[in-house]
């Protein structure tokens, strides 16, 4: 950058405008703190390309949404698809004024030395900023375990960057993973004809509806979504829901029941062979047992508040078992049985190193507290559980941006106060 290229201040810069920046934004402008949000693709990018062609969110549109804006009317009760869900995320950034630039992207951020606030390298120049708020959400960098060789003999990706059957080469698939992205991912695969294997692991997997009302209507009730952090030994089970086919609860049993061939979570491979641990039958009980606290939980909600909701018996009649499940598959050699393609729904990692600050543990994981960081004036936004349950979703993250925004205002307000002896 040549020597006369002037320098861009701003208070407040916001790094992502996904649903986490854009929430943030408007609070900052209900404090009055004037901020920039940067966006090195187009505003909410990860919903249109970060996702297969089919997706739909996961709660209905009365409830993923900002309180500001809702939906159309007729879509209150459908689950949004991915196109649409994007669609609302730049409808509410327009109608909010957020002032986003996209295109540029951060590579770098460090404090400044002697005086406050830090110096922000961009693809288009140098900015400095009173704070940094890295709001580039919880699914960053897609993660496959170094289980099957990237030499091997089949097709392997990251469910990232699935997009439809068409796409992956004729013969079987195994999709790794059971939480709702591999869940979904399966019975699409299964629905267009394909043989499908799912490895599952451990799993919550509640029930998509109960008595006439959603889950995420239960969770709202019974101050579920409001839990501050997941009971020890939990932190790493993920949750199979699905707001594909109009709404549906997970159940394996009924997949399975469909075609697909459940085995155990995924362990070694060798010589073209698969193994996976003998964790099926466990890991479904644990699921099952699950779904029926979450409906137990309702029926005692029900009762003691006296609500007209029709009791339903049929949610609790299990499926049969299948043969995979009673008879579980340990091994399986892929050309023996046809599998051309792996999925991988294995999750993300996040990755901060851009930030040069002492905000970070030794795993480089955010020191925060609800997003405030140890280290003044860095903050962080869209964490998975940064205060509650809830902090991933869209409705969530606006909730935790007022807290963030309210925390950067206090500080601008401190760091403005001159008292009588101050020159």
């Amino acid at each position: 950058m040549p020597a006369d290229t002037p320098i861009e201040k701003v208070d407040t810069l916001v790094v992502g405008a996904g649903q986490a920046g854009i929430a943030l934004s408007e609070h900052l402008s209900n404090n009055g703190v004037s901020h920039l949000v940067l966006e090195k693709n187009r505003v909410a990018e990860a919903w249109r390309t970060g996702r297969w062609d089919s997706l739909v969110a996961n709660g209905p549109a009365w409830h993923d949404r900002f309180p500001n804006l809702e939906f159309d009317k007729d879509e209150a009760d459908a689950f949004p698809g991915k196109e649409r869900v994007a669609d609302y995320l730049n409808e509410y950034a327009t109608m909010i004024k957020a002032p986003i630039r996209t295109g540029v992207e951060v590579t770098r951020a460090e404090r400044n030395e002697g005086r406050q606030g830090f110096t922000v390298e961009t693809s288009e120049g140098i900015i400095e900023a009173t704070n940094i708020v890295a709001a580039t959400g919880a699914f960053q960098h897609p993660v496959i375990p170094p289980v099957v060789p990237q030499d091997a003999p089949v097709k392997q990706i990251h469910s990232f960057y699935y997009r439809n059957p068409d796409q992956l080469p004729e013969g079987a698939v195994l999709v790794v993973g059971a939480g709702s992205s591999g869940a979904q991912i399966a019975d699409e695969l299964n629905r267009a004809g394909r043989k499908t294997y799912l490895s599952v692991g451990p799993h919550d997997r509640p029930p998509r509806a109960y008595r006439g009302r959603d889950f995420v209507w239960w969770l709202g009730v019974l101050g579920l979504w409001d839990i501050a952090a997941l009971k020890p030994g939990t932190e790493h089970v993920t949750i199979s829901v699905s707001g594909a086919y109009g709404g549906q609860t997970m159940d394996f049993r009924r997949l399975a029941g469909e075609g697909v061939n459940l085995v155990g979570m995924t362990d070694t491979y060798e010589g073209g062979k698969l193994t996976f641990a003998g964790d099926l039958q466990i890991n479904v009980a644990n699921g099952d047992a699950n779904y029926l606290e979450m409906l137990d939980l309702a029926d005692v909600y029900v009762d003691r508040n006296g609500l007209d909701l029709p009791e339903e018996p049929q949610a609790r009649e299990a499926f049969a078992d299948p043969d995979c499940l009673t008879n579980p598959i340990r091994e399986v050699d892929l050309a023996e049985a046809g599998i051309t393609s792996i999925i991988w729904a294995t999750g993300f990692r996040q990755d901060f190193s851009w930030m040069k600050v002492d905000a970070f543990d030794e795993k480089g994981a955010p020191k925060h507290q609800r997003g405030v960081s140890k280290e003044p004036g860095i903050y962080f936004l869209g964490l998975p559980w940064q205060s509650r349950r809830g902090s991933t979703f869209i409705w969530g993250v606006w909730h935790d941006a007022k807290h963030v925004a309210d925390q950067i205002a206090i500080q601008d307000i401190y760091r403005a106060y001159r008292g009588p002896n101050d020159s």
